[in-house]
């Protein structure tokens, strides 16, 4: 080929990744705006709302909270004594035991006063089966606690006998290492009593990360910012992305991911459409997926509802070794789960489903990762053989870089007009120091997992979920 076509290629190739860049930076910018007028809207509809009045309701709709638990000794007392302190007046706290090895059952048959029962299961999923069986406690205070002891299945397994067990209307899915706010459940059935016309079958609500934090008697007592970087760098990223990510999807009704840590489930209909899949490390976004997919497919009105309140606050990865491995399981769970529902993608059947949140998903999750790695040895290639125009480059790197930083900045001032959780002196600056150093700091391992996780996908029969150690909260 001579020099013309070399360079129609290269202005091909230029022009491809300019068009995707301004893509993905025009759709986070009209998702910040959509975020903006939801959470605007959210906090003036529920400035007035007397919460008091669901949690006191003799009729308030009955709640499972279903945890799964492997070998979490370390937390497990505490986080079961924070599940129990929950102000909702309906509702039953069922830990699945899904094969510790360590001495998880023996704490808890002891602080909780916990004896066998027999337990009539209504098995509509199937799942391993019980190890040593079902306990109940014989204390009055712990009435609402079941704990089920089942041979190690897996996650999705445990959340599946937690399905079979529960005999409530809905169910709320969590990490069993998770701190609930006291009146999280309150605030995650309203959008189900609520919305009219349509039914909600999912409702999801913002995660907080917990590390530094200072836990008293199952509740949170003290709200501090970690010192390493790392945890800093995804205290952003979480704010980032459930307050300028998935309340605008929450409003254009295309949500595909829930989080495993804390979600609110219609009972019937996750039964209905088989529960969790055990094949896959991808087990909450496959589930709203699958569960879409159904309504959609019988013609019904429905919704997967968004609650911005910080509700829920988990203990994140505070090594890179955990980090990793933790977006590494999170990029092999969002391939698995589009490959999986690939028949919903693009396909005006499927109405927005398919349409609007399948593409983004596919290009702006699935692909960007990808695409900036090809974009770096691009680049290198073009280094290599002095094909660079050095002056448009450093532009776009500056450009990149700075509305990177801009994006995060709209995140915390959202967060410090709404929520303001970090209130100690000091803090704001910390947070506006990890914005500019997050690209640098956090981002680079981000892109290397996503990578990895590709790599495992495809080449690595084996699908490992991945372990996180726990450290434990802090306890006052």
């Amino acid at each position: 080929m001579g020099a013309t076509t070399y360079q129609i290629i290269l202005e091909i190739i230029h022009y491809l990744f300019f068009i995707y860049s301004i893509a993905a930076i025009g759709s986070y910018l009209v998702l910040a705006a959509i975020s903006a007028v939801e959470t605007v809207e959210y906090k003036r509809k529920n400035s007035f709302v007397n919460y008091k009045e669901i949690m006191s309701s003799n009729i308030s709709p009955s709640i499972s909270i279903i945890a799964p638990a492997y070998n979490e000794s370390l937390n497990i007392v505490e986080n079961v004594r924070s599940l129990l302190s929950n102000h909702y007046v309906n509702y039953d706290v069922i830990i699945v035991n899904d094969g510790s090895k360590d001495d998880s059952l023996e704490k808890l048959i002891e602080v909780y006063d916990l004896v066998q029962i027999d337990y009539l299961i209504n098995e509509q999923i199937p799942t391993k089966p019980l190890r040593k069986g079902i306990y109940k406690s014989t204390n009055p205070a712990f009435e609402k606690l079941i704990i089920v002891d089942k041979e190690n299945g897996g996650k999705s397994d445990a959340l599946n006998m937690g399905l079979n067990i529960s005999n409530s209307k809905y169910v709320a899915c969590i990490d069993v290492d998770c701190l609930l706010l006291e009146d999280s459940l309150q605030k995650m059935i309203k959008p189900f009593l609520e919305t009219t016309g349509r039914r909600v079958i999912a409702a999801g609500g913002v995660i907080r990360i917990s590390n530094s934090c200072v836990v008293k008697d199952g509740k949170l007592h003290d709200v501090n910012f970690p010192k390493k970087l790392l945890e800093q760098g995804q205290i952003l990223e979480y704010i980032r992305a459930f307050l300028l990510g998935r309340m605008a999807w929450s409003r254009l009704n295309g949500l595909l991911v829930i989080s495993g840590a804390f979600g609110l489930f219609d009972k019937k209909i996750a039964i209905r459409v088989g529960g969790y899949d055990t094949k896959t490390v991808g087990e909450d976004m496959e589930l709203v997926v699958r569960m879409r997919g159904h309504m959609e497919e019988l013609k019904k009105k429905y919704k997967v509802a968004y609650i911005p309140d910080p509700l829920c606050w988990t203990e994140a990865p505070d090594n890179y070794k955990i980090f990793i491995s933790q977006r590494n399981r999170w990029t092999r769970g969002t391939i698995e789960t589009l490959r999986r529902h690939r028949k919903i993608g693009f396909n005006p059947k499927y109405k927005a489903l398919g349409m609007l949140s399948y593409p983004y998903w596919f290009f702006f999750e699935r692909l960007a990762p990808v695409i900036e790695v090809v974009g770096l040895f691009y680049f290198g290639i073009l280094i290599l053989f002095n094909f660079v125009r050095w002056d448009y480059s450093f532009a776009f790197i500056t450009l990149a870089y700075l509305f990177t930083v801009f994006f995060s900045l709209i995140a915390l001032i959202t967060e410090e007009l709404t929520y303001h959780q970090y209130k100690k002196k000091g803090t704001g600056f910390r947070l506006l120091r990890i914005a500019f150093l997050e690209p640098i700091v956090t981002h680079p391992f981000i892109l290397y997992a996503a990578i990895r996780g590709n790599i495992d996908y495809y080449f690595n029969k084996k699908k490992k979920w991945g372990e996180m150690t726990r450290k434990g909260m802090t306890k006052a």
